[in-house]
C-alpha cells in the first residue's frame, strides 16, 4: 500500500584493477573521507577529482594528513571559484594538475605505497608517495527504475514534493537516503531521512484507511 525507496547512490571509481583490489581488501582506496579519513592520520595522501566534493574531500583529509595530493585532469578546478581559490592557498594541499592514474602501487607489506601517474598533455609518467587514495569524481544515484515514474533531477536524484524532505509526486511513496540527497552521502543523514519516511508513510497509511 506504500513505498520507501531508499536505493542509494554508487560512488563513481576509476575503473583500474588495482583499485578494485583495494576496494576489495577494504583499505587503500575509499570514496569517504569523512569515513575513512581517520585512518590515514598523520599520513600522505592522495585525492582525485576536480570539483566541490573533491576541494572539500581534501579539506577534511588535510586536518588528518600531513599531505594531499590532489589530481586534476585538466589545468583548472571545476570547483566554485570561492572553493578552488581556499584549496590552492592551503599549506597541506598540492594540485597535480594534467594528470590521471594510471595505477595504484602496493609496498612490501601488501599497502599503497604511492599512485602511478600520467601526464595527459605531455605523456610523461611519474610517481606519487601516499598511503591512501580517495576517489571524488562522483555519485551515481541508484534510481534508474524511477526514470519517467518519479520526478528526478538532472543528475538522476529523486526530487522530493509538496515542500517535503521525504514525500515524491506519487501519494503513498516517499524516499530516503542518497537516492535523494547528493550533498551529505552519510549514514546518519539517511537514517534521519528514512525515520521521516516510515512516519510520514504510517501517517498516509492512517489517512488512507
Amino acid at each position: 500500500k506504500t513505498v520507501i525507496i531508499a536505493t542509494g547512490a554508487s560512488a563513481k571509481y576509476l575503473g583500474l584493477e588495482s583499485e578494485q583490489k583495494y576496494l576489495e581488501l577494504g583499505g587503500g582506496v575509499s570514496a569517504c573521507a569523512v569515513c575513512d579519513g581517520f585512518f590515514y592520520k598523520g599520513q600522505e595522501v592522495v585525492v582525485v577529482g576536480a570539483g566541490d566534493s573533491a576541494c572539500e574531500e581534501a579539506h577534511y583529509l588535510s586536518k588528518l594528513c600531513t599531505k594531499v595530493a590532489m589530481l586534476v585532469r585538466r589545468d583548472e578546478f571545476r570547483a566554485s571559484k570561492i572553493m578552488a581559490e581556499r584549496t590552492l592557498a592551503h599549506e597541506k594541499i598540492e594540485a597535480v594538475w594534467d594528470s590521471a592514474v594510471e595505477e595504484i602501487l602496493p609496498g612490501e607489506d601488501g599497502r599503497v605505497k604511492a599512485i602511478k601517474t600520467k601526464n595527459l598533455k605531455s605523456g610523461e609518467a611519474g610517481e606519487i608517495a601516499c598511503k591512501g587514495v580517495f576517489i571524488a569524481i562522483g555519485h551515481l544515484p541508484n534510481t534508474q527504475p524511477f526514470e519517467g515514474i518519479l520526478d528526478l533531477d538532472t543528475n538522476g536524484y529523486l526530487v522530493p514534493a509538496n515542500g517535503s524532505m521525504v514525500k515524491t509526486s506519487i501519494p503513498g511513496v516517499f524516499v530516503a537516503g542518497d537516492c535523494a540527497d547528493h550533498v551529505y552521502r552519510q549514514a546518519i543523514t539517511a537514517a534521519g531521512m528514512g525515520c521521516q519516511s516510515a512516519i510520514e508513510a504510517e501517517r498516509w497509511l492512517a489517512e488512507s484507511n
